[in-house]
């Protein structure tokens, strides 16, 4: 089996919480009295153009949020979607004695907009453990989409099958095993590091 050389690393659901997913989502609906319905479908109108960075996060939010007169702010809107990103202490932690440890090229892998990605990036200090972020706002290209891993692997001159990525969904993983990655599904901490040692990703 090739030695792992680098490790690249889904942000939200693994690392961090997600930042504007699902869930998310339902929350600020729920603070700001928001119809779901109607939020949901613009949403799904520009979220590719969003998470690829083709609109900037007051663009996205004229179009699904201020496209009317609202007794909020845009400010305070934008603060509270800022404030659903929380730490996975104990990933971060295992990520940053990887990074320190200085055998692996670490990078991340994700889908997210610019602005809530350079947030979370400065956050919490994520440029102290990845040397590479390959996030769709960045690249243009969203998971599971083929060409963000393509781009992944040749940008760090690394071979497919001396990578390995760890992601919190099954289908974000399928291409990427496709290209010869190794994959790692994140469940619980104790199996995602048992799946790392499994493939010989140790401190």
């Amino acid at each position: 089996m090739p030695e792992i050389r680098a490790l690249f690393w889904d942000v939200g659901g693994v690392l961090l919480s997600n930042a504007w997913d699902r869930e998310q989502r339902m929350k600020a609906l729920e603070h700001f009295h928001l119809d779901e319905e109607e939020f949901h479908d613009r949403h799904e109108m520009v979220v590719s153009s969003f998470e690829r960075g083709k609109i900037t996060l007051d663009e996205y939010l004229d179009r699904t949020v201020f496209y009317r007169s609202r007794p909020f702010t845009r400010e305070a809107f934008k603060e509270f979607m800022f404030s659903l990103s929380q730490p996975m202490p104990d990933v971060l932690r295992f990520a940053q004695s990887l990074a320190d440890s200085r055998k692996y090229f670490m990078g991340t892998l994700n889908n997210e907009s610019r602005e809530l990605n350079l947030y979370r990036i400065e956050k919490y200090g994520l440029r102290k453990i990845f040397r590479i972020f390959v996030s769709s706002c960045f690249v243009g290209f969203r998971k599971p989409e083929r060409d963000i891993y393509r781009l992944a692997v040749d940008l760090t001159q690394i071979a497919p099958e001396e990578c390995a990525f760890i992601d919190d969904r099954a289908l974000n993983l399928e291409q990427a095993s496709r290209l010869g990655m190794k994959t790692i599904e994140m469940q619980t901490l104790d199996q995602w590091k048992t799946d790392l040692e499994a493939i010989g990703v140790v401190l």
